[in-house]
């Protein structure tokens, strides 16, 4: 087994920075007579094809909290974390269908803009700063942090801050260049990803079956996985009992079973591909039709999503518990770099590439969406009011680099103590303390013309405050005495809700009272959004498309049930 990186695979790496930087230079030259035009820049508007969106959208939501935290997971908890990505493709059918074309004929490019359109303001004033903060210290720290620390393990455990540079200096280098390039660059950071991803599969699998005497076969490798560790290929985690280990009740804390499925996946899934800045950016500049083609392919690929992130976490779980992993350095997230270290000389390079290109396509989408909020949401309408064409772009451009660098410092010396809980569960438990209230708010505004602005308001800060409640303080007033939900002892004397559950809880409370709220406005809000004949109705090719979709996913939930 070995654990480092040879001649030829930094020169596969080599030839997969040489290759993405000279086309993304290519696309940017022939863009760059639009250089001066604000929108052509921050959305690429009208220029994108299907494909493109449908690439970056799997490029800019791929990265290392998928390759390195997902893995982790897998390694955790097994296939149930793949409910994440095959109910993302629902999330997606139902954004295709239902968000975007509220988005286009009302043409919306940012989210604070819909807020602002929608309600008033300050919402989107609130809401622009909101999503900054979690861009910035949630999103772009946990991915740089993440990355660094998977690469500098194949690259021998002393470049971490060095590689943490690399990976930030390179995201610049495409994220300069506008959405034009970030998009297209995407398609072949999703092909690298793709190819590198399955290929780390595949030899995870057949060197389980080396190990375990069947032979170098991907499909008896497979079969040792279900066999060695039946419990990781159950979708639905058991409800703890009384007599239950603390790793069960562990497993259950992240992933409540059934519970999760009736609301704080949804609205994981929901509020992240539908209410997202650097997510629905993709399709804002396109026309309808090709948004969602663009974010059904998008849907389609996320399918393939937990063979190539999740399968090798179950492949190292089974090698580790059978002696022939050493010691996973980093707890579950050091998963997938312990599978690397078996690929053979060449490969590891392409898998190092995939890895490299799910976080630099990660991190330009995120600071150019930083970028946008920031230029078109705050900068333009409270500071420099007659900034021109060229100077937004400059300060989207200043807004990148400042964004990228406070995301290095903050990582520097894991100052937000990412490592400490694993890369997956962080974002989606501190993403989760501002999702129900986001969510809830987006979606009374466009489905429910007599949400009020002051209602939307109120939302958003229950929202937060009550998922604070749910998580932080409910366990300690409850206690056991009063079990709430799922309330137990976590191994270190206190008590907590699984917070896929304190979700669901913070959504129903905060809709209740912006519905509450909303009655004792006018029936009709003057700003609420105005629908029309045939709106969402869709073409019978994509009716194809989501057919085929939900027939997969019905066929793996009951394969795996």
């Amino acid at each position: 087994m070995n654990q480092n990186l040879a001649f030829a695979d930094y020169a596969v790496f080599i030839i997969y920075f040489i290759v993405v930087s000279v086309y993304g230079y290519t696309v940017y030259s022939k863009r760059k007579q639009d250089e001066q035009d604000a929108k052509a820049y921050f959305l690429a508007e009208g220029n994108l094809t299907w494909w493109a969106i449908g690439a970056s959208l799997i490029a800019s939501n791929i990265s290392a909290e998928q390759f390195i935290g997902m893995s982790g997971e897998g390694f955790f908890l097994g296939i149930a974390v793949a409910a994440y990505e095959w109910l993302a493709a629902v999330a997606l059918i139902i954004v295709a269908v239902w968000f975007i074309p509220v988005y286009l004929k009302n043409k919306i490019y940012t989210m604070p803009q819909f807020l602002k359109t929608r309600y008033n303001e300050s919402t989107a004033l609130i809401m622009a700063v909101f999503w900054l903060f979690l861009y910035v210290f949630v999103n772009l720290t946990s991915i740089l942090y993440l990355g660094a620390v998977a690469i500098n393990g194949l690259a021998g455990g002393e470049y971490l801050h060095l590689i943490m540079v690399g990976l930030a200096v390179f995201a610049l280098f495409i994220s300069l260049g506008g959405m034009k390039v970030v998009a297209y660059t995407d398609v072949i950071q999703v092909a690298v990803l793709i190819i590198g991803g399955l290929v780390t599969s595949y030899i995870a699998l057949t060197t389980v079956g080396q190990y375990f005497g069947v032979g170098e076969n991907a499909i008896a490798g497979f079969k040792v996985l279900m066999r060695e560790a039946p419990e990781h290929f159950k979708m639905i985690i058991p409800k703890p009992t009384a007599t239950s280990s603390q790793l069960e009740i562990d497993k259950y804390l992240t992933f409540p079973g059934l519970m999760s499925y009736v609301a704080g996946i949804w609205i994981i899934n929901l509020n992240y591909w539908g209410c997202n800045q650097y997510i629905t950016q993709r399709a804002l500049g396109a026309d309808l039709q090709t948004a969602r083609t663009g974010i059904l392919f998008a849907g389609i690929l996320k399918l393939l999503m937990p063979l190539i992130v999740m399968l090798p976490g179950i492949a190292a779980y089974v090698l580790y518990q059978n002696g022939h992993l050493p010691q996973l350095v980093g707890g579950k997230d050091g998963a997938y770099s312990a599978v690397l270290t078996f690929l053979p000389t060449g490969l590891k390079g392409l898998s190092v590439a995939a890895l490299t290109a799910a976080i630099v396509a990660s991190l330009a989408g995120k600071v150019n969406s930083i970028s946008t909020i920031y230029t078109l949401d705050i900068h333009k309408k409270y500071i420099q009011k007659d900034a021109g064409e060229k100077q937004q772009v400059n300060i989207g451009r200043i807004a990148v680099f400042a964004a990228m660098l406070l995301a290095v410092l903050f990582t520097w010396n894991d100052i937000l103590g990412i490592g400490g809980v694993g890369g997956f569960t962080y974002i989606q438990k501190y993403t989760g303390f501002i999702s129900p209230g986001v969510f809830a708010m987006f979606f009374l505004g466009m489905f429910w013309k007599r949400t009020t602005g002051a209602a939307a308001i109120v939302g958003v800060i229950l929202g937060f405050v009550l998922s604070v409640l749910f998580n932080e303080y409910a366990p300690a007033i409850f206690g056991n005495e009063t079990l709430l939900y799922t309330a137990y002892p976590n191994g270190k004397g206190a008590y907590e809700i699984p917070f896929h559950i304190c979700m669901g809880l913070s959504f129903f409370f905060t809709m209740l009272v912006m519905i509450l709220m909303s009655f004792a406005g006018p029936k009709v809000n003057p700003k609420a959004f105005e629908t029309e004949p045939g709106m969402f109705k869709v073409k019978p090719q994509t009716t194809v498309l989501i057919v085929i979709t939900l027939l997969i996913i019905v066929a793996l939930y009951v394969k795996f049930w």
